[in-house]
């Protein structure tokens, strides 16, 4: 374990991307403090990120929307140099149904950050963004330099918005610095079987469906459509290991703390830089499980994209990262997690 560094503020840190950062930056010894209001998680969460790294973050439970219990948290936890903003509502769907409850989450916690951070004098800010921003790309792999488009859900906007404010915010003379991070598609679980992802009711990712269906829990897994054009006729993705993704906030953060010389606004696309179906993954679980999975083909599903995956040679190069973990190891750590669930 190395000298304790910096302290960061990890917002929606019981969260499934949250809570494997917080094990990263904890091995890595950040002090973290957590925020969360604990809609979408479990405080049993913390016990599972103590039992990796032996300690128990300190955990506030609130909400980043209310500027008040912010500027409280900060009062309480002097000295916070860096924040990365997992709190956000983040559910395709749900965001056509209830769009003002997306606008306001995810755009008023990042409005009371930013306007906090020079007033607490924090550094820098990580900012969880998403590849929904290139919508369907036309060419792929794609890298940061392909165009934004318009979006096609009120999530997908939230994102896009998100980066407008920041980037704003910075072309203002705000004495800040951000990384936004572009996911791809973030699957898997802690080796350690300790956290995962714990979608409330019937999920809508695709990797939990699939664990939850070979666990006999869902009856059968429906794959939206079969005509794409892609070699099997099945949606094409860039699926990441989750651990490898929290690694990479570990890594922005250390940059703009340490690194004097980068600019103050960076973007990253975080992807393996391979495509694989939807049942190709199916077959990638079957495989590490020893488990099949049953599923049908429904029809296609409005709004999914054809064929999406990163060309993560900037983050490969400027920030030292590189996704790792082999496919069958992450299907195999989403099963342990299953397992350990059912058996909870």
């Amino acid at each position: 374990m190395n000298d304790m560094k910096e302290k960061i503020l990890v917002t929606g840190g019981t969260g499934y991307i949250g809570s494997h950062t917080v094990v990263e930056l904890q091995n890595a010894g950040y002090e973290v403090v957590i925020i969360d209001n604990l809609s979408n998680s479990s405080r049993k969460v913390l016990d599972g990120i103590k039992n990796i790294t032996g300690i128990m973050p300190a955990f506030v439970e609130g909400d980043c929307t209310d500027l008040k219990t912010l500027s409280t948290l900060f009062e309480n936890h002097k000295g916070i140099k860096g924040i990365i903003n997992f709190a956000a509502s983040k559910a395709v769907g749900e965001s056509v149904e209830k769009p003002l409850l997306y606008y306001r989450n995810n755009l008023v916690t990042l409005i009371n950050l930013l306007e906090l951070m020079p007033q607490y004098d924090v550094k820098g800010i990580v900012f969880s963004s998403s590849c929904t921003v290139y919508g369907e790309p036309d060419v792929n792999p794609i890298d940061e330099t392909a165009p934004i488009k318009v979006a096609t859900s009120p999530y997908g906007n939230t994102k896009q918005i998100c980066e407008e404010i920041i980037t704003d915010f910075i072309a203002s003379g705000a004495n800040i610095k951000s990384i936004l991070l572009r996911y791809f598609n973030p699957i898997g679980a802690h080796p350690s079987a300790e956290i995962g992802e714990l979608p409330n009711g019937i999920p809508n990712n695709l990797v939990p469906y699939i664990t939850q269906t070979a666990a006999g829990i869902r009856k059968e897994l429906t794959v939206f459509g079969n005509d794409y054009n892609t070699p099997d006729g099945t949606c094409i993705r860039d699926f990441i290991d989750v651990v490898d993704l929290a690694r990479a906030h570990v890594v922005a953060m250390k940059r703009m703390l340490d690194n004097s010389d980068s600019d103050a606004l960076e973007v990253f696309n975080l992807g393996t830089g391979n495509g694989l179906s939807v049942l190709q993954l199916i077959e990638a679980f079957e495989k590490a499980s020893g488990v099949k999975v049953p599923y049908r083909i429904g029809e296609r599903r409005a709004g999914d994209i054809e064929q999406i995956w990163a060309n993560p040679k900037k983050a490969n190069e400027i920030l030292g990262w590189k996704a790792v973990v082999p496919i069958e190891e992450t299907m195999s750590n989403a099963w342990k997690w299953q397992c350990r669930c059912a058996g909870n």
